[in-house]
C-alpha cells in the first residue's frame, strides 16, 4: 500500500451507509464500525463541503420491492420500513452532526450510482476523484466503487475507514479484488489520504 499522489480540489469523500442499522446490535450488525468511525470523521472534517453520505433505505413491505429484491426482503422482513424501529436508517450520531440534507443520498440498491441524486451531486461538485469509506467493503462499497471505476473517476479506497460484517470478505476485497486494479484503484490509509489532500 503506497501513499496516494497529491489529491486535488475536485475530490469528493463518499461515506457509504454508516447507519444505526449497521452499527447497533441485530442481524445486519457490522462489529468493526467503532474502529473505523474516527477515521471517517477525520476524513469528513478534512473535506468540509466535499463529503457525501449514502444511506441504504428499505421498502415499507417486501411486496413493495421489485424483482429479486422482493425475495431479499421476504427473507429480511425485519428490516422493512413497517418493522424497523424509527431512526434505524439514520446516520450514526458522530456523522449525523456533520451531514445536512443536501449531502445525504438515499439509495435502494447497493450502488449509490443507482440514485440519480448521487450523480447530480458529483456533477455539481465537479468531482474527478472519489475517496471511499464506510460499509460494507464487499457489498455496497464495492458496488459503488466499481461503477466509479467504470465511469473513469480516480478512486481511492481508504482501507482503515471501511469494514464489513464479514472480515474475510473485507480482506478479500482489499487484497484480492481491488488489488487487481492498481491502475484504477489506490488503496491507502486515512492519514496518508488527509496528507495528500490539496
Amino acid at each position: 500500500m503506497a501513499a496516494p499522489a497529491s489529491i486535488g480540489p475536485n475530490a469528493v469523500h463518499v461515506v457509504i451507509d454508516m447507519q444505526r442499522v449497521f452499527a447497533e446490535p441485530g442481524h445486519w450488525h457490522v462489529p468493526n464500525i467503532p474502529a473505523i468511525l474516527p477515521n471517517i470523521v477525520a476524513l469528513a472534517k478534512a473535506m468540509p463541503g466535499r463529503t457525501l453520505f449514502t444511506r441504504f433505505v428499505v421498502p415499507e413491505r417486501p411486496g413493495d420491492a421489485s424483482g429479486q429484491w422482493r425475495r431479499y426482503y421476504e427473507h429480511w422482513s425485519e428490516f422493512t420500513g413497517a418493522a424497523l424501529e424509527a431512526g434505524k436508517l439514520d446516520l450514526v450520531k458522530d456523522l449525523a452532526v456533520l451531514a445536512g440534507p443536501a449531502v445525504i443520498i438515499d439509495k435502494l440498491t447497493y450502488s449509490a450510482f443507482e440514485a440519480p441524486m448521487f450523480a447530480a451531486r458529483l456533477e455539481a461538485l465537479q468531482a474527478d476523484t472519489l475517496i471511499f469509506s464506510g460499509v460494507e467493503t464487499d457489498v455496497c462499497v464495492l458496488a459503488t466503487l466499481l461503477t466509479a471505476v467504470d465511469l473513469g473517476f480516480r478512486v481511492v479506497a481508504v482501507e482503515d475507514a471501511m469494514t464489513s460484517s464479514s472480515q474475510p470478505g473485507h480482506e478479500a476485497t482489499l487484497r484480492h479484488v481491488l488489488a487487481r486494479l492498481p491502475l484504477q484503484v489506490e488503496i491507502a490509509a486515512t492519514a496518508s489520504v488527509i496528507e495528500a489532500l490539496g
